[in-house]
């Protein structure tokens, strides 16, 4: 019976083509952008979530209140100095900290030149041996920046592996300017997957010290935990030292200490936030392919209401037409998002291309978790469904007298 209702609705859908495919538009395109949307935005999270991973669970980040990303520029009412460096450095459960600055520089090289992100950091050697196994500091080729070391610099991927910058790439050994001082390259740091840390230069403090004139004053610094230690514990008896340092209130502080996972949580938040807002904007065209299945099945309940009396006539029960017009509303649902979905994956894929292309960052990909398949598809044809309902219900309560009789 159920193929038999399938086999009559699919031969109805077909009769009205035009109408069937114009209602499916507003369908799939909904669809569409919902796979789309989410796609990026479970990609985006993804990669993000992979670069905080990069820097380790076992690390605490200290930084002026106001500092953008997980090692950004800091605020410069509130640069962290060497006090705050000490409070760190000897408070219980801290193996390792080390501190970080942060710049603009001109570099120059072939006769060209760009203006790129230019870290400091320091060359003690166990400090040096935590930051290595951080994503953006992690070598390549060449090697790492080492005791002693003055005027030397690692540089991004990108300046290695792109010619787009100096008109060609930089190779360990090259000799550039940054700021007017001949730096030498020793090394290339790995693929990050956003260009700011994909074109950074990586040299000693004392440098950084001298060409930004920052006066020991630091942008960041990053400590690592022994693996026994209480990680919350020990961000709170930071803040608390820092405070009393700083002589400020408890909630008044112009610095922040977090660990990498409450950063990770609190860009989650954010990733979450936007993503729900695009979410909205693509339902309302769902909304409207709804309205549009539900306009075509009225019109079909019209056009067929002579077909329903016969049908009662002969002896269809009120719940037969009931899943008649239902059928015909889920397979409209059914079919746009099938179009929707595909649609949705190629525009995202399309995304994640052009943006790695231009923009040389993987953080925008395209990412389709098999829920997000299935739910789309699901959600479909609830809408299809849904909108089907009223009229449906409409067609099944027609009398036959009254159908048979309908101009």
């Amino acid at each position: 019976m159920i193929a038999d209702y399938i086999k009559y609705t699919i031969s109805n859908l077909l009769h009205r083509r035009l109408r069937s495919w114009l209602t499916l538009i507003g369908i799939f395109i909904g669809i569409a952008a919902v796979v789309a949307l989410i796609s990026l935005g479970q990609g985006l999270e993804a990669a993000v979530t992979a670069q905080f991973q990069a820097i380790g669970k076992d690390k605490i980040i200290i930084q002026p209140e106001g500092s953008i990303g997980t090692l950004g520029t800091s605020a410069e009412a509130a640069k962290l100095t060497e006090k705050e460096l000490k409070i760190v450095e000897r408070t219980p459960g801290i193996d390792t900290a080390a501190e970080l600055e942060y710049g603009i520089g001109k570099v120059e090289f072939n006769d060209r030149n760009i203006f790129t992100y230019i870290v400091g950091v320091p060359l003690d050697s166990k400090k040096i041996e935590m930051l290595k196994n951080i994503g953006t500091f992690k070598i390549i080729d060449g090697r790492m920046l080492k005791p002693g070391d003055s005027k030397k610099a690692q540089i991004g991927y990108l300046l290695a592996t792109d010619d787009i910058y100096f008109g060609k790439k930089l190779r360990v050994g090259n000799k550039i300017a940054l700021e007017g001082q001949e730096f030498e390259v020793v090394g290339v740091t790995g693929k990050v997957g956003n260009i700011q840390d994909d074109t950074q230069l990586i040299i000693p403090i004392d440098d950084a010290d001298m060409i930004f004139n920052k006066k020991q004053k630091y942008d960041a610094i990053v400590a690592k935990v022994s693996e026994s230690s209480e990680l919350n514990s020990i961000v709170e008896e930071i803040k608390k030292e820092i405070r009393k340092e700083r002589s400020e209130k408890e909630g008044e502080e112009d610095f922040s200490v977090q660990s990498s996972q409450e950063l990770l949580e609190s860009f989650g938040s954010i990733l979450s936030i936007i993503s729900a807002v695009l979410i909205g904007i693509a339902a309302i065209s769902l909304l409207v392919g709804g309205i549009g299945i539900m306009n075509t099945m009225y019109t079909s309940v019209l056009e067929r209401t002579r077909e329903i009396g016969i049908m009662k006539a002969i002896g269809a029960k009120n719940s037969d037409i009931l899943q008649i017009f239902l059928l015909e509303a889920a397979l409209l649902g059914l079919v746009g998002g099938i179009i929707g979905i595909v649609i949705g994956i190629g525009l995202s894929k399309i995304a994640a291309f052009f943006a790695g292309q231009l923009l040389k960052t993987t953080l925008i990909q395209a990412y389709f978790p098999p829920y997000l398949i299935f739910g789309a598809l699901v959600f479909s044809v609830a809408v299809g469904i849904a909108s089907g309902v009223l009229p449906a219900v409409q067609a099944s309560k027609l009398k036959p007298v009254d159908a048979l009789r309908y101009e």
